[in-house]
């Protein structure tokens, strides 16, 4: 996998690029809650933890 910012929060566009999915794909994670994300104003972010936790529950569910 590419390495991602050291940032604690990601834009959408930089998940996106992380998992190799599609906007509405990502927003649709998001409101599934399978992926967690916080509102900052009118903006979306997601914390690197919740992104390494949803890439965690793939892998548990490919096992």
């Amino acid at each position: 996998m590419s390495a991602l910012p050291t940032r604690r929060l990601l834009t959408v566009p930089e998940v996106m690029g992380a998992l190799r999915l599609g906007r509405w794909k990502v927003y649709e994670l998001i409101r599934s809650g399978r992926l967690k994300s916080v509102k900052i104003g009118r903006d979306r972010r997601i914390p690197t933890e919740a992104l390494d936790t949803f890439i965690s529950e793939l892998r548990e569910e490919a096992a």
